[in-house]
């Protein structure tokens, strides 16, 4: 019997540790000039004795996803709050549990990354109802999914600038081919629809279609969202025996992890003749650039960590009562492969690419702000 109540609480703990153990760093108390800030600006959030966040990002555990956890914790850190994070890896039935587990517990705020239209409203009007402040990035909480129905009231939902992260990588695919080669011949590496980052972007390629720029000649993608990267490489593997050499000019990868599984099934095929063209950026991507220049050519992107301070941030206003838009967008920068080396890295990317990461101004004008991060940081 010892031993069976033993094992009980041993498999109790250890689920515990799974749910709550996301945090790499351990967070450090503050002191008492802190806390009587935190409770003179963020009264609510502080009856429990602490302000807690818990960041929940629904895509896999790559380099890009540890970016934007970083911005999202080193902020809330500076802002002496208590940040858990649970990386759900794209799938959507984890993604969902996550949420509601979280809601029964004493998080102060939630934080949501890539939650899908389908069910992104339903999961957080819980939290709505319950209290909580919620801030989202790329998932937009329209009632049933429709983008034209009802939006969740309350909620800040940021995003990058889809449209021109859209218009800055079919620009240069349109660029890398002489101008009487149009319609250029492209196979799109997508996703959806109902991800709201590629549905947007989706926008300004069909535009691209319709004028003539460009001709789609076939879409791959993954079959489970959960395997983006290897999915994708599957599809590709498979269509490419079809295509001759020049029977493709460029793949158009709307999201990096598609493009990263496309440059593999390209590398795997021997086949250097169709060029790579994507969005986002991370350590992995920029290394795989310069590794194969001669295919990928170009990406478009927002710095990550940007985008997990900026939610932060968000949230923190929420907390201390000031008004908040209902939708912010984050600026886009383009990154040809022959702007980077190899001592380039997501941490100085910004000396070789203009704009990147430029967090002030973002959100940071505030008194209480300025004085909660200066008492933190003694």
């Amino acid at each position: 019997m010892k031993k069976a109540v033993w094992l009980v609480l041993v498999a109790a703990l250890f689920s515990a540790a799974i749910f709550m153990g996301c945090s790499k760093k351990a967070q450090t108390a503050n002191d008492a000039a802190t806390n009587e800030l935190l409770k003179k600006y963020m009264p609510n959030q502080m009856a429990n004795g602490a302000i807690k966040i818990a960041v929940v990002r629904n895509l896999a555990a790559g380099d890009h996803t540890q970016q934007f956890l970083e911005g999202c914790t080193s902020e809330g850190r500076a802002l002496g709050f208590v940040v858990d994070t649970f990386v759900t890896d794209g799938d959507n039935a984890k993604c969902q549990e996550t949420l509601a587990q979280v809601i029964q517990k004493d998080y102060d705020g939630i934080i949501l990354s890539h939650g899908e239209a389908g069910y992104t409203y339903d999961s957080l009007k819980p939290a709505v109802d319950k209290g909580m402040k919620v801030v989202t990035f790329d998932s937009i909480p329209y009632l049933n999914g429709d983008v034209n129905g009802q939006i969740l009231t309350g909620v800040t939902s940021t995003a990058q600038e889809d449209a021109k992260l859209a218009e800055l990588s079919l620009a240069s695919l349109v660029a890398n081919f002489p101008a009487g080669k149009q319609p250029i011949k492209v196979i799109r590496a997508w996703m959806g629809p109902g991800v709201p980052p590629l549905d947007r972007r989706q926008v300004v390629y069909d535009r691209y279609v319709k004028e003539g720029k460009i001709q789609e000649v076939a879409l791959v993608g993954p079959v489970d969202s959960a395997n983006a990267r290897g999915g994708t490489q599957d599809a590709l593997s498979a269509l490419l025996p079809k295509f001759a050499p020049g029977a493709v000019d460029a793949i158009w990868g709307s999201y990096d992890e598609l493009a990263k599984g496309c440059l593999q099934a390209l590398d795997d095929a021997g086949r250097k003749d169709i060029k790579i063209m994507s969005i986002d950026i991370s350590n992995d991507d920029i290394n795989l650039m310069l590794s194969h220049p001669d295919v990928w050519v170009s990406t478009a992107a927002v710095d990550p960590k940007l985008i997990g301070i900026a939610d932060m941030r968000l949230l923190a206003a929420k907390f201390a009562g000031e008004k908040t838009p209902d939708t912010y967008n984050l600026d886009a920068q383009g990154v040809k492969t022959t702007d980077l080396n190899n001592s380039i890295n997501m941490g100085n990317i910004v000396s070789v690419v203009s704009g990147w990461g430029q967090e002030q101004g973002v959100f940071d004008s505030y008194a209480w702000f300025k004085e909660i991060k200066a008492s933190v940081g003694k």
